[in-house]
């Protein structure tokens, strides 16, 4: 396909080291699809990203894909996103290229075995930190990791994301650097997610937002989903694997709890920001 990567809940809590959160982009569809073949939350799946994925299996293995949707079959045989699944050895697996949403989340009943670094499986794509985003004949193994039994009730229904996203952000601690009307702009406009959109951080396409002072800033720390303002105006949203400093002022950030809306978003798609107050 065209990116698919190993990702599991990350590397929380080591910002000082210059180490980013990584991990599953939309953290819900990961612990779904693992929840559906009995797996810890956290456990290691596969992220794939816009489809085009097929993979054949070595040994008999239970399988759930959540997330993106798009064409999805064993040996040609259509099957259910949402569910757990028997894929056994010899069939192959394929996910198509999306309809709605940018990244699925495969998981397999034992988790994936994949190299840790500081107790994460999960592939920065930045850093370099984690295994390798996966290639043609890469071989997988499963894990131990397997908790729970398969669910009786297997089905986890899934809604596409909306075309028109609406993001809650909160106040950024450079708020006070950008022109009242670059402030009114970033809620009354609604933003185009720009072909610069991957795992580290989207560029938005809209209105340009001015600051108040141009000169440069030292670095300060970063978190996923605050959207720093280059020169150009042009507002980008840091990612799981953005960096964990910047120079850029940081004039909001998205409400922790929204990102995995952004995880769906591809190029093309719109949003419009709210305040994190309002409902």
């Amino acid at each position: 396909g065209l990116l698919a990567t190993v990702q599991d809940a990350g590397r929380p809590g080591h910002g000082s080291l210059g180490v980013s959160v990584s991990g599953a982009l939309d953290r819900a569809a990961l612990r779904t699809a693992n929840r559906l073949v009995g797996n810890p939350e956290g456990a290691a799946g596969l992220e794939i990203t816009a489809g085009g994925f097929e993979a054949t299996a070595l040994a008999d293995v239970w399988i759930a894909v959540a997330g993106a949707w798009g064409e999805l079959t064993i040996d040609g045989r259509g099957i259910d996103h949402g569910a757990a699944q028997l894929w056994r050895r010899g069939e192959r697996l394929r996910k198509g290229w999306f309809t709605a949403g940018v990244r699925a989340y495969l998981a397999v009943r034992g988790g994936i075995e994949a190299r840790r670094v500081l107790g994460s499986a999960a592939t920065d794509t930045l850093a370099g930190l984690g295994p390798e985003p996966l290639r043609a004949d890469a071989v997988l193994s499963g894990g131990a990791l397997a908790v729970d039994e398969i669910p009786a009730s297997d089905l986890a229904p899934w809604s596409p994301p909306p075309a028109d996203l609406v993001v809650r952000l909160v106040p950024g601690p450079r708020e006070d650097a950008f022109t009242p009307a670059s402030g009114t702009a970033l809620f009354e406009a609604t933003w185009t997610v720009g072909a610069a959109a991957d795992r580290v951080g989207m560029r938005l396409e809209g209105p340009r937002l001015d600051r108040t002072d141009a000169g440069e800033l030292p670095s300060e720390g970063m978190v996923p989903g605050a959207i720093q303002v280059p020169p150009s105006g042009s507002p980008t949203i840091l990612l799981a694997d953005g960096p964990v400093t910047g120079g850029y002022p940081v004039i909001a950030t998205v409400l922790d709890a929204d990102l995995d809306l952004l995880a769906q978003a591809g190029p093309g798609a719109t949003i419009r920001f709210i305040h994190a107050t309002q409902h």
